[in-house]
């Protein structure tokens, strides 16, 4: 959709609607009919605004005049016309508002750093639209989002598109004890404790003019809690036995998948530090939401894993698309990756990967769930007891593994890790066979 017009919505709840059409559809231009006045045509642009919009917004004014239309320009409109406008002189605006927006839109050639935020659903632009914005600043940022959701990824962005001239600095805050996690940030001198043979900087020094990204913040000990606030008030650190200050300019990246103000209740995570981390929040949606991205995500997977093996392309079949965007993903971008890799590495020699490739776990709910969610999801008047479910689940599992297997009973049972017989008996026992496969030992 290159231009979308509208004169049915009325105001309020109508613009509202027309925003939305606006955000989902890739739109040039927009032209709207404005029967009111400023206040109702600001309204309008208002709303484009916070959809985070730069589509040029052409207005059509019922009851123009020179004054009204320059304010509502200065509000934010491309152009303003009467309404009895001929339609060649609509026409020519229209094709100057989008060679307008054409050219002023960002490529990946300008923000290279956009191509590693795989993705076009609204959430995402949102993201690269707040990165374009605060990534020359050297404000503190905290990522939150579920396990899996790419926070680390976001960091690398964000740091690429700073432009500083640093390097990024990685570092999980749970990956270490307490005493070697202390002398990894801020560094040691020598003999600073046992096994200290000499002075060594820590990550912060090596992010000097760059950035220092936090993976697992919320874990970090509350001793260091207080360390890393000094830090970020002071911009300066201390290395582990040395009282000598060393000033830094880093920019601090923090990244959770807690719930923070929850620790801050039950004096896990220190209030003041939690405060001064959040500065700049981005939260980061569950694939779940965003849906709409998974073939994207699953072809560029596809594509960086077939490169990294040195494997010729592989190309995903439509089935195969459908059967990963119907599952719910509780382990997010980073379980679809590695169900990709295992697709892939099972997948022989074949050009496609087909839905039986795909060996998705079952989940009994959502991520989540709430307990009238679940309900519906069990569907009690269904007749359902447990043990046929479970069965369901064994009768999936089994059949994904035949059709894996081309067949072959013994090793679809070395798959399932089951002994042939056991495989056997629980096949007759369900009544599992695949109509499109031989069945052989």
């Amino acid at each position: 959709m290159e231009v979308l017009r509208f004169d049915q919505f009325d105001a309020g709840p109508g613009f509202e609607q027309a925003i939305d059409l606006l955000s989902e559809h890739g739109t040039e231009c927009l032209v709207a009919v404005i029967r009111g006045g400023l206040a109702e045509a600001t309204h309008l642009i208002n709303l484009a605004a916070e959809a985070n919009s730069a589509v040029p917004i052409v207005i059509l004014l019922k009851s123009f005049t020179h004054s009204l239309a320059s304010q509502i320009r200065k509000a934010g409109a491309y152009e303003v016309l009467p309404t009895d406008s001929s339609q060649l002189d609509l026409d020519e605006v229209i094709a100057q508002a989008r060679s307008h927006h054409r050219n002023n839109q960002p490529t990946q050639e300008t923000r290279p750093w956009r191509r590693t935020l795989v993705g076009h659903c609204q959430p995402i632009e949102r993201l690269a639209e707040a990165i374009s914005l605060i990534a020359e600043r050297r404000s503190t940022i905290l990522i939150t989002g579920e396990t899996g959701t790419g926070k680390e990824v976001v960091a690398k962005a964000i740091h690429e598109a700073s432009g500083r001239k640093g390097a990024l600095i990685s570092l999980n805050c749970t990956a270490l004890p307490e005493a070697l996690l202390e002398a990894e940030l801020f560094g040691h001198t020598k003999g600073a404790f046992t096994g200290a043979q000499q002075a060594r900087a820590g990550r912060f020094e090596a992010a000097h003019k760059g950035t220092i990204f936090l993976d697992e913040i919320g874990d970090m000990p509350l001793d260091l809690q207080a360390k890393l606030l000094r830090v970020l008030q002071e911009r300066e650190i201390q290395r582990l036995g040395s009282s000598d200050t060393i000033s830094i300019d880093v920019r601090v990246i923090a990244a959770t998948n807690a719930d923070l103000l929850s620790k801050v209740e039950d004096g896990r995570f220190r209030e003041d530090l939690y405060f001064r981390l959040n500065v700049v929040p981005i939260h980061l949606p569950p694939l779940r939401e965003r849906s709409g991205d998974i073939p994207l995500l699953a072809q560029h997977f596809v594509e960086k894993i077939c490169k990294i093996e040195d494997l010729p392309s592989k190309s995903l079949t439509r089935a195969a698309v459908t059967r990963l965007e119907q599952h719910h993903w509780p382990g997010n971008i980073r379980e679809l990756e590695n169900t990709i890799e295992r697709a892939i590495a099972l997948s022989g020699r074949r050009d496609e990967l087909l839905p039986g490739d795909f060996l998705l776990p079952v989940h009994f709910k959502k991520p989540q769930a709430q307990p009238s969610e679940l309900s519906t999801m069990i569907l009690p008047d269904s007749g359902l007891d447990f043990e046929e479910i479970i069965a369901g689940i064994e009768r999936n599992m089994i059949e994904q593994a035949l059709h894996r297997t081309n067949g072959n009973k013994s090793a679809a049972a070395e798959l399932l890790r089951l002994k042939r017989t056991t495989l056997g008996a629980k096949m007759r026992t369900l009544r599992t066979f695949d109509k499109g496969l031989a069945i052989s030992a």
